[in-house]
């Protein structure tokens, strides 16, 4: 699928990362890490996709996080910081498959035991501020 680039679809995205992001909030010391993970991942996809949606660029596949912050963080100064924040989000367990897949894990582990010991309130303070970053480089556009 093939986004069309604008500010107005990129403001969707956004709107749609925060909601993200207050889900993973809600989760948050319920004994469900691997759940916040997942949302977090969610939501920091959602606002990079936005991010190169404001540049006029068309959206056309999954880069990953980690590329697309990349991408972004090379093409626009202002995103200095974004890479590093985004590596350390993936590094506490930010992803789409490994909250959600056991085979991920070595057995007989399963998502919901393999991230007790993430301190799900930073991770929750780093996405925020990287969302922020990301909703204000949007709104420079």
């Amino acid at each position: 699928m093939v986004l069309t680039p604008s500010v107005p679809e990129a403001l969707r995205w956004l709107c749609q990362a925060t909601s993200d992001l207050q889900a993973a909030s809600n989760d948050i010391l319920h004994s469900c890490p691997n759940w916040v993970l997942f949302k977090v991942h969610q939501a920091l996809e959602k606002a990079l996709v936005a991010a190169v949606l404001c540049r006029g660029e068309a959206f056309a596949g999954h880069r990953g996080l980690m590329g697309m912050a990349q991408r972004l963080e090379a093409e626009e100064p202002e995103l200095r910081g974004l890479v590093l924040d985004v590596q350390w989000l993936c590094d506490c367990g930010v992803d789409g498959k490994a909250t959600q897949y056991p085979s991920y894990h070595p057995f007989p582990m399963t998502p919901s035991e393999a991230f007790p010991s993430v301190d799900e309130e930073e991770v929750l303070k780093r996405a925020q501020k990287v969302l922020v970053t990301l909703k204000d480089h949007v709104g420079r556009k």
